[in-house]
């Protein structure tokens, strides 16, 4: 890798660490491409990339940034996991780790925050964007129902009545 490419993978890094809502280090030795392959794919479902680099080159696009906390994660072989929603990336990284020992989470960054093991495994635990969007539009719906369910009430309890007095007639 020549000297420009290494400049341009720094300020990649650069942007991925200043506009992703997490990042997540972990150490990935071992693994098989197929394994890492799989991880992509899952990461890329939920919005969020998976990325292998030097780790000097990593520490140098660190500096200055609100995530500047995980250089002391990047020793080994590391892999760089983000998402620019808060959660799905310690999701599917978390998931991940469960079902393959050899991807081991290290820590990471939510913004300024630094996150050890036990932070990225409860973020992971929290609801992702799309779960909170649908419970809120579930509490915002769910009143409106209910008014529907109340105002159309009467009308189908007379019905009811009525269509039990014409059988009854009948």
């Amino acid at each position: 890798m020549d000297r420009a490419q290494k400049e341009q993978l720094v300020e990649d890094l650069g942007q991925i660490f200043e506009s992703s809502g997490v990042v997540v280090v972990a150490r990935y030795e071992g693994m098989t491409v197929a394994e890492m392959q799989d991880l992509r794919a899952q990461m890329r479902e939920v919005g969020g990339s998976v990325r292998v680099a030097k780790n000097k080159l990593a520490k140098i696009a660190l500096e200055g940034k609100p995530c500047e906390s995980i250089a002391e994660y990047l020793e080994g072989m590391t892999v760089l996991a983000y998402s620019e929603d808060p959660v799905a990336a310690a999701k599917v990284v978390d998931k991940y780790a469960k079902g393959n020992d050899k991807l081991v989470i290290l820590g990471g960054a939510m913004g300024e925050t630094a996150l050890d093991v036990a932070g990225v495994k409860a973020v992971a635990g929290m609801p992702s964007r799309e779960e909170l969007i649908a419970s809120i539009a579930g509490c915002i719906a769910a009143p409106a129902s209910n008014i529907a369910g109340a105002i159309g009430a009467p009308a189908s309890n007379i019905a009811s009545i009525l269509s039990t007095i014409e059988e009854k007639a009948a």
